[in-house]
């Protein structure tokens, strides 16, 4: 695990890779080095076929509160190009693996916080949990992915809703809208993330890859370009070593063992 003093913890457990927001004193708001940090792991994690999933949480009282208010106070504009910048960048890598990403959250995941849990293709919330997009707030429009991934999991009516008057939502209103998988209790939240973490971790990797960036993308092709990178993606699955394990276990009529190639 990384130095405590680090504002962002990155440590794994068998192929799972965990990174954790950590600056507790400011409900993990993201200031320069966390968004720095951030970018530097989603770099590691890219040039490590070791890792399998990943899972993002935070320290302390809550996931995330948003961008660090301070940063865009001494310097709106400047302050907001280096917060952006590398959350960004590490978003777009982030996209392109084949990781399986899932954010367990609890306390508060707002601004930028919420935004970035909205990346993430599962989110599990302990009971009490609070959301707010909270942009608006301050007068500001989203960023971190947050105007493509809202509609995405909740549809444009209620993503305006959401967005345009910025108020609280608690953990049973965000399930049923759809912003996270499911609620669990406070206690039992890191154990049933690292669960499902290490179960996809176990999955065909490769396959999960081409799954969520099918499904993510569908939204912008036609059905007959949808259909074209539907049979490319698995012609590229037919030729991993994970696809001849799950039609041999198949035959042999036994559990797939995949190793994510």
């Amino acid at each position: 695990m990384s130095d405590d003093a680090s504002p962002l913890l990155v440590s794994r457990e068998g192929a799972v890779a965990t990174l954790r927001f950590n600056r507790p004193q400011a409900l993990n708001a993201i200031d320069v080095h966390m968004a720095q940090a951030f970018l530097a792991a989603v770099k590691g994690l890219a040039a490590d076929p070791g890792v399998r999933a990943l899972l993002l949480c935070g320290e302390g009282k809550g996931f995330m509160a948003g961008g660090d208010l301070a940063v865009l106070s001494a310097d709106p504009q400047g302050g907001a190009a280096a917060l952006i910048g590398p959350l960004h960048e590490a978003l777009q890598l982030l996209a392109t693996l084949d990781l399986p990403v899932i954010a367990q959250v609890h306390g508060v995941a707002a601004g930028a916080g919420l935004s970035l849990m909205l990346q993430a293709d599962f989110v599990l919330a302990a009971k009490g949990t609070r959301f707010n997009l909270a942009y608006v707030n301050i007068g500001a429009s989203c960023d971190v992915g947050a105007s493509w991934a809202l509609p995405r999991w909740v549809g444009l009516r209620r993503a305006l809703e959401i967005a345009m008057l910025g108020d609280m939502l608690d953990a049973e209103a965000a399930e049923r809208m759809g912003l996270i998988n499911r609620v669990v209790e406070a206690d039992a939240l890191p154990a049933e993330a690292m669960a499902l973490a290490q179960r996809l971790a176990a999955g065909p990797t490769r396959a999960l890859g081409q799954l969520r960036r099918l499904l993510r993308g569908s939204v912008e092709r036609d059905l007959p370009a949808q259909l074209a990178a539907e049979e490319a993606a698995f012609q590229a699955c037919a030729a991993t070593a994970d696809f001849r394990e799950g039609v041999d276990a198949f035959f042999a009529r036994r559990k797939p063992a995949f190793q994510g190639r």
